[in-house]
């Protein structure tokens, strides 16, 4: 009996043990297994892409005055608005609009006869009170005045002196006159007309020099200073010359730019105040280069530069210093010597792609040296 339960018990160890084996899946043919993992098939290698040609050149260099252009006007140099110090009826009027007149001319009078009747009066009391002083100085040096009384003659005349003086000043306020030597832009009065104190009357400009005033922006400040040669242009086509004359050193708020003014020669007077004017402020001449415009491309930065081919033909990119845009092309500095730049095909590369660098052909480089130093 217990061998017929060691046997049933043995079949059911077995039994388990071959399901168990059966659930794993890991079982086939005799003789079919797998021993060894399955390799994946070897992939071709592709071929290697033959470096891309870029036409370089090596341009030349030369000294050239930075140009800092800005947009302005012209001003006058000085402006004044007069006005009345009284009021009263206008008795003369010697002046009209675009007078040229110099300082202390008489622009206005207003009718002051009552005043000026009371600077006669006063100077003749001056008069009077001067000869009663020095007859009373000579009568103390005899000994027949005393000198209390030639020190009293004394106190008269300069009271007289003082009222003669106040006098004057009043019959001043009725005139008006030039400040400073100009022309007449401006006359607001006619001649017979009432006006109250404080009224304006006139505007006189000086003309001579003309300003042209415009905003430098704070990162081309550094670069100019007082005296500095400038090329204005005017909105009617007019190119003058004139020199920097004055530079803020407190920024516009809104914009944050410096007012700066350019002083023009100006002794007819043709240029007028108001002018739309174009200025071209000449810094220090620096190392630059002359390139056309089609070479300047944007970097990985998103800066505007150019790129250029290093000796180990590998593409760099220098950022560029604007000095110069003219009508033959870009002036450009911070670009090194030996620096081999790409005018063709710089915006198919990168920054460190290797390329096949080719000269540029004969023509665009003749073109750029004829440019640059104007010679052929």
């Amino acid at each position: 009996m217990s061998k017929i339960r060691f046997h049933k018990l043995a079949a059911l160890v077995v039994l388990v043990g071959f399901a168990a084996w059966m659930g794993t899946g890991k079982f086939s043919s005799v003789g079919s297994a797998q021993t060894a993992p399955e390799q994946k098939p070897a992939q071709a290698e592709q071929p290697k892409a033959p470096p891309r040609q870029v036409a370089v050149i090596a341009p030349p260099r030369i000294n050239h005055a930075r140009a800092i252009r800005l947009s302005g006007q012209t001003e006058a140099d000085k402006r004044a608005t007069l006005a009345t110090r009284a009021a009263g009826i206008i008795a003369e009027l010697p002046v009209k609009q675009g007078d040229h007149i110099k300082q202390g001319d008489l622009i206005l009078m207003l009718d002051a006869e009552e005043k000026a009747a009371a600077v006669d009066t006063a100077k003749a009391v001056l008069d009077q009170r001067k000869a009663e002083w020095e007859a009373a100085q000579k009568l103390t040096k005899t000994g027949s005045v005393a000198k209390l009384q030639a020190d009293s003659a004394w106190s008269n005349y300069q009271t007289a002196l003082s009222q003669q003086q106040a006098a004057e000043a009043e019959l001043a306020r009725n005139q008006v006159k030039a400040p400073f030597d100009g022309v007449v832009d401006r006359v607001k009065v006619e001649l017979g007309s009432s006006v109250m104190q404080g009224a304006e009357i006139a505007t006189i400009l000086s003309l001579d020099p003309i300003l042209a005033k415009g905003e430098i922006s704070e990162r081309d400040l550094r670069y100019i200073k007082i005296g500095d040669e400038a090329e204005v242009q005017l909105v009617n086509g007019d190119v003058v010359k004139g020199k920097l004359r004055y530079v803020s050193r407190d920024a516009t708020a809104q914009t944050r730019t410096f007012p700066v003014e350019i002083a023009i020669p100006n002794p007819d007077g043709t240029i007028p105040a108001g002018m739309t004017a174009e200025i071209t402020i000449r810094a220090k001449p620096v190392d630059a280069v002359m390139l056309p415009r089609s070479v300047v491309t944007l970097g990985e930065n998103g800066d505007l530069g150019i790129r250029a081919v290093d000796a180990a033909s590998k593409v760099v990119f220098f950022p560029i210093d604007l000095v110069d845009d003219t009508q033959k092309g870009l002036l450009l500095g911070g670009i090194p010597a030996d620096a081999r730049i790409i005018v063709a095909g710089q915006d198919l590369v990168r920054e460190g792609d290797e390329v096949q660098a080719q000269p540029a052909n004969e023509a665009m480089i003749k073109k750029l040296v004829v440019d640059a130093t104007g010679t052929q």
